[in-house]
């Protein structure tokens, strides 16, 4: 994703940073609130993977997640006190790697938290990417992925808490069975419309077309010059509203978080053309949870190929 960078949260009160054992969790909107005793303090560079962290960690963990604010980009994001803080008293820190939320690494190394179990999604996954090609780094679309990161987070909380390994790992085998009920989904779109050609405004959503067998058919540097917020060539955006103007895609997914003019037109050709838009997002919207957030989004897929 890339769009205007925004400044992190605000700073903590001086008095708490002066404190000993003054310690700060999330209340769910980035704000700081005082850590439960006994809970595992964790940070997580998304409110995605704060999320799932949640969802195996239950009452159990104290999540920060440094990213809640679909304004905001990893790629350029410039943290605050509030987000060192929380990570020098980390136990564990979940990332995604591949490029996307470097600005993690570069704040633990400056806490000097040494000690932090540190869980990279990228590395979790083994995804490669292919000769000559760069990993589609956004793997939380990838629910495969998703179910191994939940056996690595629940292994990392276990270490922190020992005594509550086996809760860890009841949740983190419920959370993989609702991606199994996700996949189930995807399998039912590929079975239906297994070859139907899509266009994306940049590579967000493949990992979700491509296991719904869908054949993205977007210009390679239409999706990179918009995930790079740099110009789209005038051949590339005049091929890219082709497939929109000659009906020769059935859907366009659609990312609301890079809009620009060159987005924005193509959005407007489908729409023109009857060719239904389905919008996603990099980052888990307000009152969602990841799973509810997910299976809205492979449903809105299988609509848009049903029209």
């Amino acid at each position: 994703m890339k769009a205007p960078s925004a400044r992190g949260p605000a700073l903590l009160v001086a008095a708490c940073t002066a404190l000993v054992g003054c310690e700060s969790g999330s209340s769910g909107d980035g704000s700081s609130a005082p850590r439960r005793s006994g809970t595992v303090p964790v940070v997580a560079s998304t409110n995605v993977y704060g999320d799932i962290v949640r969802q195996i960690g239950d009452d159990r963990v104290e999540v920060v997640p440094i990213i809640d604010d679909p304004a905001q980009d990893p790629h350029s994001y410039e943290a605050g006190t509030q987000n060192q803080l929380a990570l020098s008293r980390a136990r564990v820190v979940v990332e995604n790697g591949g490029g996307y939320d470097d600005f993690v690494g570069r704040m633990l190394r400056g806490t000097k938290n040494s000690s932090a179990e540190v869980v990279n999604a990228v590395r979790v996954s083994g995804k490669t990417p292919a000769a000559g090609q760069e990993l589609n780094e956004h793997l939380w679309y990838d629910f495969p992925a998703m179910g191994k990161l939940a056996d690595r987070i629940a292994g990392a909380l276990a270490k922190a808490a020992p005594a509550d390994a086996s809760a860890f790992r009841r949740n983190a085998e419920e959370f993989q069975g609702k991606l199994t009920s996700l996949q189930a989904e995807e399998a039912r779109i590929k079975a239906d419309h297994g070859g139907a050609a899509v266009a994306v405004t940049e590579a967000v959503p493949l990992y979700l077309t491509e296991a719904g067998g869908l054949r993205n058919m977007t210009p390679a540097d239409f999706a990179e010059a918009v995930e790079e917020g740099t110009e789209v060539s005038p051949g590339s955006l005049r091929e890219t509203l082709d497939l929109l103007t000659g009906k020769r895609v059935r859907a366009l997914v659609y990312n609301e978080q890079t809009a620009g003019p060159q987005t924005e037109k193509v959005r407007r050709a489908a729409e023109d053309n009857g060719i239904p838009v389905v919008a996603v997002t990099e980052t888990l919207p307000p009152g969602k949870d990841y799973v509810g957030w997910m299976k809205a989004n492979v449903d809105a897929l299988r609509r848009a190929l049903e029209k």
